[in-house]
């Protein structure tokens, strides 16, 4: 239970004046329904304002104030259809066209009465011959001392809100800022001339204060870094089994080539890490294509060789039924016994695998989160594998650990390579094995990038290859088109690029995406990796964990908009068979600076590890960090430049508080329980309590 000097930041934002229950909707999907929320909810970038004096002494594109006098109304021919206008001239005649669309045109009648002089605050523009302020930010009688700050915080919205309420709400919740003992160690608040956390709150909402900002990215870090120490801190006190195997079975398995020196390494890491009585805590970091399974398994077989159970546990029914079927193919000279358990199995079937754990005669088994569910038990756990680690928080893996007589061993992977600069960030309580090297044999993938113009010779293409009895991929950046958010046709969508395929491959084509129900997304993939169906229209949905070695064709439509990782990830659903393959990049007609390297390095290579290097470079570290999914941690305030700076002296810090307070027992260790609190690394406090 949190501190009571923290319930004020916790209180539900409908607490707040003007919030009632047909505001809560739109604030729900920013996420701020609490005063904390709120707090940390902090502007994108703030805008500036310069008072003017006529239209003449304002450049276009500039942030102005100045009065204006209406002397015409101008509505749309069809109303709804188009801009209502309202025409207005400064103090010597310069005519400007205030301009509304939508709703807003409604209160401009009310506000802008012809004759009556206002004081407007806007972004002045032209559109043709006429300057132009397309709804204005202020519209006031009185003059621009009234307006307030003439630098203004600019926030992310939902539908239903505007800046206005979001400067509102902020307000309010500093208002309620209580006073906090500090967590940051002093010379630290010294050295970088840091203000206090409740003036730093303060000071970002009401200005571009690059210490303000740089304070509370550096609490975000220390939170994360804190909690990371608390979670390896407790595995250490933790009593697991120590893990010797004999090497009996995997001296049976027939693989197909050798052990990279990648995997003979990574396989030594973790059979160390096992002899050990302390659970094992490693993640397993390897290319699209570098052998984590093989990996994987290996780790299983020593679980059992020491008679102990296995479980793997992945994010999907499709990618755990795919690791499966692998499994059971790789370990079959080995005689384990390999099982599956998802939301799907019911009945016998299901109660047969539940026996069977239960007995111990299932020494491997494969599944989604049911594995873990309170009706599953197991008669000797030993080894968690966690694959795609990303899906899965740190608070679902710590869960994990009840299910074994003591805690189990973990080896948690991932398939999307991290920059060095990274994984202390996000694994900080994790060894990291990685796989640089490929497996003989893995053919490089043909990579060409194609003009958008060349849609038909692209689309003749893809029929040769059906019609040679191969599959592939068509991926697009989303699912349909968003009204508003480009002009038409500028951004591929799945439905409608599936629909004109569909006129030309009939059933062939298939189609699958994150917005289709479940069951059908699984029928429609399930298709298409047994090889019924011949073309995937797909959204990155598949960037992950689809393996269908008779798809040697990738199309991936305006490539130049996905991420290189996203990229390379995509790319690695082809050439995992032994035909040759290729990826088409489709470019749109206009090309950034960024979109060109970007496409040029993924001709260039096909390392993974270079290429998030690269990526981090181009576009920063904030979707490389992860889009919150369902147990993600991803940073909410700290940047890149931000990470870079100051993580090593956060990671610092927070082994200097575990080591020297031995558990945050200290006045500031009693003030860095507030910190995980407010982060929301409340799971770290739990450990403290030995939950």
């Amino acid at each position: 239970m949190r501190p009571e000097i923290l319930n004020p930041l916790f209180a539900q934002t409908d607490t707040l004046d003007g919030i009632g229950p047909k505001l809560m909707k739109p604030l729900e999907k920013l996420g701020l329904t609490r005063l904390r929320d709120a707090l940390y909810h902090l502007p994108e970038r703030f805008v500036t304002r310069r008072v003017i004096e006529s239209l003449d002494d304002a450049g276009e594109g500039e942030q102005v104030i100045i009065a204006l006098t209406p002397t015409e109304h101008r509505a749309p021919y069809n109303p709804g259809r188009g801009p209502y206008r309202v025409l207005a001239q400064d103090s010597i005649g310069n005519i400007c066209a205030l301009t509304f669309f939508g709703r807003a045109s409604y209160g401009a009648k009310k506000q802008l009465p012809v004759g009556e002089k206002r004081w407007i605050a806007g972004r002045l523009d032209r559109y043709g011959d006429m300057l132009q302020i397309v709804h204005p930010d202020h519209i006031e009688k009185e003059g621009a001392e009234t307006m307030g700050q003439l630098c203004e915080p600019v926030y992310r919205l939902s539908d239903g809100l505007t800046q206005a309420r979001i400067v509102s709400l902020a307000s309010q919740a500093l208002e309620r800022v209580p006073n906090l003992p500090e967590w940051v160690e002093p010379t630290q608040l010294e050295k970088e001339g840091w203000p206090s956390w409740s003036d730093a709150l303060s000071l970002v909402h009401k200005g571009d204060n690059a210490a303000a900002c740089d304070r509370l990215a550096y609490d975000e870090l220390l939170a994360n870094a804190l909690a990371l120490k608390l979670v390896r801190a407790d595995n250490r006190r933790r009593k697991g089994h120590a893990l010797i195997g004999d090497g009996g079975l995997r001296a049976k398995l027939e693989l197909p080539f050798p052990l990279t020196g990648a995997q003979a390494r990574s396989v030594s890491e973790i059979e160390g890490d096992m002899t050990q009585e302390s659970p094992m805590l490693r993640l397993l970091q390897g290319d699209v294509g570098a052998g984590k399974t093989v990996v994987a398994l290996k780790a299983m077989l020593i679980a059992n060789e020491a008679g102990k159970q296995a479980a793997l546990l992945a994010p999907t029914e499709i990618l755990a039924r795919q690791h499966y079927a692998t499994l059971r193919e790789m370990a079959a000279p080995t005689g384990v016994e390999v099982a599956i358990l998802t939301g799907r199995d019911k009945g016998k079937a299901r109660e047969s695998i539940l026996m069977g754990l239960l007995d111990g005669s299932i020494d491997i088994v494969v599944g989604t989160h049911s594995i873990f569910q309170d009706t599953v038990s197991y008669k000797d756990l030993g080894l968690v594998v966690i694959d795609e680690q990303h899906r899965f928080g740190v608070a679902q893996r710590l869960q994990l650990a009840s299910k074994g007589k003591r805690s189990p061993h973990t080896l948690a992977m991932t398939a999307t390579p991290i920059p060095r600069s990274l994984t202390l960030a996000q694994y900080g309580e994790m060894d990291v094995s990685r796989l640089d090297e490929l497996p003989p044999g893995r053919q490089a993938i043909d990579t060409r990038v194609v003009p958008q113009e060349r849609m038909d010779d692209v689309v003749a293409g893809v029929a040769r290859h059906i019609e040679s009895g191969q599959q592939a991929y068509w991926v697009c950046p989303m699912v349909r088109e968003m009204d508003g958010a480009w002009q038409q046709n500028d951004i591929a969508a799945a439905e409608a690029r599936y629909a004109a395929l569909k006129e030309r491959f009939g059933d062939a084509v298939t189609m699958v995406h994150g917005q289709l129900d479940p069951k059908i997304k699984d029928a429609n993939m399930q298709a298409f990796a047994s090889g019924k169906v011949k073309l995937l229209v797909a959204t990155t949905v598949i960037e992950v964990g689809v393996d269908v070695p008779a798809s040697t064709l990738m199309v991936i439509e305006q490539a130049e908009r996905f991420g290189l990782a996203q990229l390379h990830q995509l790319r690695g659903r082809v050439g995992r068979g032994s035909e040759k393959s290729v990826c088409l990049l489709l470019r749109g007609a206009e090309l950034s600076e960024t979109g060109r390297k970007r496409l040029a390095l993924m001709r260039e290579t096909q390392d993974g590890f270079r290429i998030a290097e690269e990526d981090l470079a181009l576009r920063g570290g904030g979707e490389l960090l992860g889009t919150r999914q369902s147990g993600d941690e991803a940073f909410q305030i700290a940047d890149l430049d931000q990470i870079t700076r100051f993580l090593p002296v956060a990671d610092a810090d927070a082994r200097l508080l575990m080591d020297r307070d031995g558990g945050l027992t200290s006045k500031r260790g009693e003030a860095a329980r507030m910190l995980l609190y407010l982060f929301e690394r409340d799971w770290g406090v739990q450990l403290l309590r030995g939950g």
